[in-house]
C-alpha cells in the first residue's frame, strides 16, 4: 500500500512577500494540528486506452520544506485520442502553482488555491489548443493539505467522499448536458444548440452541444468544437474532521455502472489498495467493460492510525445530533449543496462553478498586493500596468463594466479568446463520448 504523509515548485519571479525563515517556522509551527496520513490505491481496466492519472505525494508549498507537503491525485478521461489527456496530467499541477505566489502563510495558500486552479485550467487548454490537435480530456484534481482538500473538475469523471458517519457526498459536478440542465442552459443562453443526433427521423442518443457534437459542457482541449465548451472548472475546498475521511475518484466508466453511493458501499472495510481493485470489480460485474475504468481511493486518516469501516449512521440519530456539513463564510458567492455528514464536522471552505472567468478568478490584485507587476490570470506572464487587458474590456459575458479593474489578459491570450475557454467553431468532425 502507498503511505504518504501531508514538491512541485513553480516559478514566480521575485516578489517573495515574507521571509523564508519566518514562514518557515509558521509552518512547523502548526504542523502538528494538519498533520495527516494519505494511504492511496489505484486500479484500472483500459478499453480504449484513453484514461490516464496523475499521482503525487511529495509537493511543497514552500519548495524544499518538508513541513509543507500537500498531495495531488488526478484523472483524465481523453477523447478522439490521448494527446489531451497526457498533456494535461503533465503540465496541469505546475500550471496550477505556477499561479500562486512564494511567500505566503498556509492559510492564504489554501484561499488563493482556488483562483489558481482556475487559471491553471484555462492555461494548460490554450496550450494544448496551440497544439493543433483535436482531442479532448475530463479533468478531476485533487488538493490535499492536511484535513483540507480542494477538487478542481471539467466534465464527467468524478470525486466522492465517504465519512465515517456513512453518508457520502459528490464534490464534483458532472458536466454532462444529458444530465445538467444549468449548463444546457448556459450553452443555450451564449447562443449555441443542444440537441440529440438525428438522421431524418426520430432523435436518439445522448444530448450534444453544437458546433462539434460533444456530450460534455466542460472540458480541456477539443480544439474542434464550439467556443461554447469552456475549460473552466467547478470548485470545491472542505475541511474533514480529525476524523479523516475516503475519497474515492473514478473516471466515467465507473460512475455509468454504479451509483455513488454503491461505489462507496462496495469497498468500505478495505485498506485503499484493495478498495481501488474492488471498485473496479464491481463495476465489471456490473456492466462490463464498456469503456476504460479508472479508480483512485484516497484515506485521509490521523497519523499512526487505521481505517475501520465506516458504521452505519445510529437509528436514534437525528438531524440536530448528526454533525455534518458547517460553511465558512469568506466573502465567496459559495453555494451549499450536499450535506456531508460524518463523526465531526466538515466545513465548506468554497464551492464556485460559474463558467465566466471574470467571476472566477476576482480582482488582480488580491494575490500580489503592493508591487507594480501584474500577470495574465492565464498564461501567468509578468505584465507591466500598461500592458495588461481587463477581462472586463469589451467582454460580453463580463458582469463588471470597469475595465480598470483586473484580473488582466496579456495581448497574446485576449487575441486567443483565452478569456470564456473561446475556440473558434472550426469544421464538424467524428462524434465521440
Amino acid at each position: 500500500m502507498a503511505v504518504a504523509e501531508s514538491g512541485v515548485g513553480g516559478r514566480h519571479g521575485d516578489h517573495e512577500m515574507v521571509p523564508l525563515a519566518a514562514l518557515i517556522r509558521r509552518e512547523v509551527k502548526n504542523e502538528m494540528a494538519e498533520k495527516v496520513q494519505v494511504r492511496y490505491g489505484c486500479a484500472a481496466q483500459s478499453k480504449k486506452g484513453e484514461d490516464y492519472f496523475l499521482v503525487k505525494t511529495d509537493c511543497h508549498r514552500v519548495p524544499g520544506n518538508p513541513a509543507t507537503t500537500f498531495c495531488v491525485f488526478a484523472i483524465f478521461d481523453g477523447h478522439n485520442g490521448t494527446a489531451a489527456a497526457i498533456y494535461a496530467r503533465d503540465n496541469l499541477l505546475n500550471h496550477v502553482v505556477d499561479a500562486i505566489p512564494l511567500g505566503i502563510a498556509r492559510e492564504e495558500w489554501l484561499q488563493a488555491l482556488p483562483r489558481a486552479l482556475v487559471a491553471g485550467f484555462v492555461k494548460t487548454d490554450k496550450e494544448f489548443q496551440c497544439k493543433r490537435q483535436l482531442s479532448g480530456t475530463t479533468a478531476t484534481f485533487v488538493i490535499i493539505d492536511g484535513w483540507t482538500i480542494t477538487v478542481a473538475s471539467v466534465g464527467d469523471s468524478r470525486c466522492i467522499l465517504d465519512t465515517l458517519g456513512g453518508e457520502v457526498s459528490i464534490l464534483t459536478v458532472d458536466h454532462r448536458l444529458e444530465d445538467n440542465a444549468e449548463e444546457r442552459e448556459r450553452v443555450t443562453a451564449s447562443g449555441g444548440a443542444v440537441s440529440r443526433l438525428s438522421m431524418g427521423g426520430p432523435e436518439f442518443g445522448p444530448l450534444r452541444c453544437w458546433p462539434g457534437g460533444l456530450c460534455l459542457s466542460r472540458s480541456i482541449g477539443d480544439n474542434d468544437v464550439g467556443e461554447f465548451i469552456v475549460p473552466v472548472p467547478h470548485v470545491k475546498q472542505v475541511q474533514l474532521s480529525n476524523c479523516g475521511g475516503r475519497l474515492i475518484i473514478a473516471s466515467d466508466g465507473i460512475w455509468d455502472a454504479l451509483p455513488s453511493e454503491t461505489v462507496a458501499k462496495s469497498c468500505r472495510g478495505f485498506p485503499a489498495e484493495v478498495a481501488a481493485r474492488q471498485v473496479v470489480k464491481e463495476a465489471l460485474e456490473t456492466r462490463g467493460l464498456r469503456d476504460d475504468m479508472t479508480c483512485i481511493v484516497v484515506d485521509i486518516i490521523p497519523p499512526n492510525n487505521s481505517i475501520q469501516e465506516p458504521p452505519s449512521p445510529p437509528k436514534e440519530m437525528n438531524g440536530r445530533n448528526c454533525l455534518g456539513f458547517k460553511k465558512k463564510a469568506r466573502g465567496t458567492s459559495s453555494k451549499l449543496t450536499k450535506k456531508l455528514s460524518a463523526v465531526g464536522v466538515v466545513e465548506e471552505l468554497f464551492e464556485e462553478g460559474s463558467a465566466i472567468l471574470a467571476e472566477r478568478l476576482g480582482n488582480q490584485s488580491s494575490l500580489r498586493p503592493n508591487v507594480d507587476v501584474i500577470t495574465c490570470v492565464s498564461c501567468q506572464a509578468d505584465l507591466s500596468p500598461s500592458e495588461g487587458i481587463s477581462v472586463h474590456a469589451g467582454s460580453i459575458f463580463a458582469t463588471s463594466s470597469k475595465p480598470w479593474e483586473g484580473p488582466f489578459l496579456c495581448t497574446r491570450c485576449r487575441d486567443k479568446d483565452a478569456v470564456e475557454g473561446k475556440r473558434s467553431s472550426g469544421m464538424k468532425v467524428l462524434l465521440y463520448r
